[in-house]
């Protein structure tokens, strides 16, 4: 890093915390503010561009964009498709998978500005100041890193007053469920979930239940990755999860509450709407489970489950990492063929798959049926060796 200057780039999401950073540090620390918005399939051009035009109004001496949308797929996503990764059996990852793509973003937006500085507007409470601070650590040396509503320990009214102090009249009313969109999902936050017995509203789900009836879906992949959606084949994986989300989101599938523990050590609890990640997690495990072996399968769920967990704490910058995500592409060589879905209004069934690398061949036996490939006497070598060890213990010790 050369010498020292003003320039501080802000993770900027446009809502009241990143809104009084922008002031404070442009007033109370003499800054020059770069704000940042990192699009991972969450915001709208039109919203982005009211983003814009709130950052402007503050006096930013700079905004920009970053749409990362591909790149949180090809770095992130992907792998926790191939691992089946759900937390604690439950959540997608929606938010902690794109908060450690959007802090890479911010980092590699600072050293192209040449700024000394980075901020972003977590509070002390929660999961995200972890994670962009371990990113900052370790892609940013010498880059001093912001963080004024922890460090000030600030209130909502607190930061609403000093903002009307220095001229800034906006509506910050607090919404009553909070709301985060990514590719992978959308979380809410409300009343609810901050206690234990709750479940939220119907009118708490950003997506409403319009569609009735049933529907079937036929999803085609290609070395685990989706590929196609009732035939229509996509440019990206991308397009192809964005199309399934919109045709099932409206069924009011993938809603649930999750349960967890955060990085600092207690226990917290967010819904989501999840209908795409649900479904795709779900019909790529049940795919797996015919085209891959039984130990393939078990490597799989010990380092999917690792992999999520080590995702959710912010080490994704850990080396090991880049070497479990080889291991999953690996075993994805043969998770191609076409999986069966049926929609209806509040849940959905994985009926079954096509596939040429499907090992339930009839020409090896029918389970439970009918044997092909071995003969009785086989079988009963092969159980008298296989059950020996166990055999001789309990002769060893019959009456001891």
């Amino acid at each position: 890093m050369s010498a020292m200057n003003n320039k501080v780039v802000l993770a900027y999401s446009g809502g009241l915390d990143t809104t009084f950073c922008a002031i404070y540090l442009q007033k109370v620390k003499n800054l020059e503010i770069h704000a940042l918005t990192v699009n991972t399939g969450g915001f709208s051009q039109e919203e982005v561009n009211k983003m814009e035009t709130r950052a402007r109004k503050l006096g930013v001496a700079d905004f920009r964009c970053m749409d990362v949308t591909q790149e949180y797929y090809q770095s992130c996503i992907k792998y926790l498709l191939f691992g089946n990764v759900l937390k604690n059996g439950t959540y997608p990852l929606s938010v902690s998978a794109e908060r450690m793509v959007q802090a890479m973003a911010v980092a590699k937006y600072v050293k192209e500005a040449g700024a000394s500085f980075v901020a972003h507007g977590s509070t002390g409470a929660g999961n995200d100041q972890v994670r962009f601070d371990m990113v900052f650590q370790s892609m940013l040396p010498g880059v001093q890193i912001l963080t004024p509503i922890r460090d000030l320990k600030l209130s909502r009214e607190e930061e609403i007053e000093f903002l009307r102090q220095q001229g800034v009249e906006m509506n910050y009313e607090k919404a009553k469920y909070s709301i985060n969109k990514g590719l992978w999902g959308t979380s809410v936050g409300g009343k609810e979930t901050l206690g234990s017995r709750e479940y939220l509203p119907e009118e708490a789900w950003p997506t409403q239940v319009t569609e009735s009836g049933t529907r079937y879906l036929e999803l085609e992949f290609k070395k685990g990755e989706l590929s196609s959606v009732d035939g229509e084949k996509f440019v990206s994986p991308v397009k192809a999860i964005q199309h399934l989300q919109a045709l099932a989101q409206p069924y009011g599938v993938g809603r649930d509450i999750h349960v967890g523990d955060t990085i600092i050590g207690i226990k917290g609890r967010v819904g989501f709407e999840a209908a795409a990640p649900l479904i795709l997690i779900k019909a790529h495990h049940l795919l797996e489970k015919h085209v891959l072996t039984k130990w393939q399968l078990y490597w799989k769920d010990q380092l999917g489950v690792w992999y999520g967990n080590w995702l959710h704490e912010g080490q994704m910058l850990d080396p090991t990492m880049r070497n479990i995500e080889k291991f999953l592409e690996d075993t994805q060589r043969t998770v191609s063929g076409k999986v069966f879905v049926t929609l209806q209004p509040y849940r959905f069934t994985i009926t079954g798959i096509e596939s040429d690398h499907d090992l339930m061949s009839s020409q090896f036996g029918s389970y439970g049926e009918m044997n092909k490939g071995w003969s009785g006497e086989d079988v009963k070598g092969f159980a008298r060796i296989f059950g020996n060890q166990s055999a001789i213990f309990h002769k060893i010790n019959e009456g001891k």
